[in-house]
């Protein structure tokens, strides 16, 4: 699995901001917004009819269209990504040594916190 493409990661955006399912013109509109040249619906539609195949959205119907909302998240899509590099063999120690030089401390606090927990959470 590689990452989204730009038109997948709008849609993406869009749902997941989404406090409901949506249908594909309701995505269409909110991608316009801030768009100079409109999207077509028909593109809009097929690709949100490949993000399904591909798992990341599911879809019921509602009348003649369908609501599509996310199956995954967009921490689940993150860690996706890592499991990406991760599989090119990359030094995951090094890897992750670079990444958390590139946080802030609240961050690092953060992670600190986050570890804590799952260390106390394995414990039981």
């Amino acid at each position: 699995m590689r990452g989204f493409g730009e038109l997948e990661q709008a849609i993406m955006d869009v749902v997941w901001a989404a406090e409901s399912p949506l249908t594909v013109r309701e995505v269409l509109e909110q991608l316009n917004r801030d768009r100079p040249q409109p999207l077509a619906y028909n593109t809009v539609q097929t690709v949100m009819e490949i993000l399904h195949r591909k798992g990341w959205l599911s879809r019921t119907k509602d009348g003649r269209a369908f609501r599509y909302q996310a199956t995954k998240n967009r921490e689940e899509y993150a860690a996706s990504l890592i499991d990406q590099v991760w599989a090119t063999g990359a030094d995951r120690t090094a890897t992750l040594v670079r990444l958390v030089d590139e946080m802030d401390e609240a961050e690092v606090a953060e992670l600190r916190a986050a570890l804590a927990a799952r260390r106390e959470g394995n414990r039981s």
